[in-house]
């Protein structure tokens, strides 16, 4: 009997957009003969299933389910392809533990940890994972340009701490770009983190538990035609991703190394994409990705593929996982 999968898109934040490309291409390439596949959005005023010809059916929170035609349906399984509130910071998977409903994300603690740059960066320290230097600020706390610069240099980066996508993210050159840089992220989150700039070569490395072992994705580089790895390098075409990386075998190896370290350390499972830059032939940790992009465009699919893993394999494989 095939089993009813959910999958879930849209979600809360500025990258609803590029969630639902991604559920839709989940969609699209999984195995209609083995599974029942449901689109459902998720937005902050309604939870529907969307059937192909758009009808919309209410989702019962109280159990996920839908009726249809008179008929409950329940979901075996749920395909998590929300980036961002409230898919990748922990509240669709402590819902989910609370029914019993198994999914293909991580759990509630790693994702919220993982969504929070800054904290998930102070868990991993003692590890000694390298990373840059950074300074935190909340919303109405006062701003002290010249500690800021004390402490990260110039340029720097100013970011949001719980968003993804590179929304909130400016690249700061002097003392009086800042108060606009931090305003800019405060629209996207109430907490931020200003970053030491690390001037490397930057590579994203995919993780990912594919038949049971705990897998290192070939390794892209990223070279953007802009400042910095932005909204547009990422979406609209204006970066180069190499996989795999045109880095040594030795800075290959050691970077892999620290992705399945951090992977492991945190109890991590399902898929994650890990961003680092090296300095002096050391990967430095920027931030995780527990629900990274699932189009055909992005990078970890592209990861996937040049392991020899199709759509189909990638996103089945994160199904018999989950069901496990």
């Amino acid at each position: 009997m095939k089993k009813n999968i959910a999958i879930i898109m849209g979600g809360f934040s500025s990258e609803y957009k590029i969630s639902l490309k991604s559920g839709n291409v989940v969609y699209a390439s999984l195995n209609k003969g083995l599974y029942n596949l449901y689109r459902v959005h998720i937005f902050k005023d309604r939870w529907v299933y969307v059937n192909d010809s758009g009808q919309e059916y209410l989702i019962d929170k109280n159990d996920f389910s839908i009726k249809l035609d008179g008929t409950k349906i329940s979901f075996d399984c749920v395909f998590n392809a929300i980036h961002g509130s409230p898919g990748e910071d922990g509240f669709m998977q402590a819902y989910f533990q609370l029914l019993q409903i198994p999914h293909t994300s991580c759990g509630m603690y790693q994702a919220a940890l993982t969504f929070n740059k800054r904290d998930c960066l102070s868990v991993l320290k003692p590890y000694g994972i390298n990373m840059a230097e950074s300074f935190h600020l909340n919303l109405g706390d006062a701003i002290d340009e010249d500690a800021i610069i004390n402490t990260v240099g110039l340029p720097c980066f100013v970011k949001a701490n719980k968003a993804g996508s590179s929304f909130g993210i400016s690249k700061v050159y002097k003392k009086d770009e800042l108060r606009k840089a931090i305003g800019l992220a405060f629209e996207e989150d109430d907490e931020i983190i200003i970053e030491a700039f690390l001037d490397g070569t930057e590579v994203s490395v995919g993780v990912i538990t594919y038949k049971g072992e705990v897998t290192v994705l070939p390794i892209t580089e990223i070279v953007s035609d802009n400042d910095f790895f932005d909204y547009k390098a990422k979406y609209l075409g204006e970066s180069q991703e190499i996989t795999p990386a045109r880095i040594s075998d030795g800075m290959a190896a050691k970077v892999s190394e620290v992705a399945k370290q951090v992977y492991e350390i945190l109890k991590m499972k399902g898929f994650t994409r890990s961003e680092f830059i090296f300095q002096d032939k050391e990967p430095y940790l920027l931030e995780i990705n527990t629900v990274p992009g699932f189009t055909k465009e992005s990078i970890l699919p592209q990861q996937a593929l040049a392991a020899g893993i199709s759509l189909e394999a990638l996103f089945g494989n994160a199904v018999k996982e989950a069901l496990k």
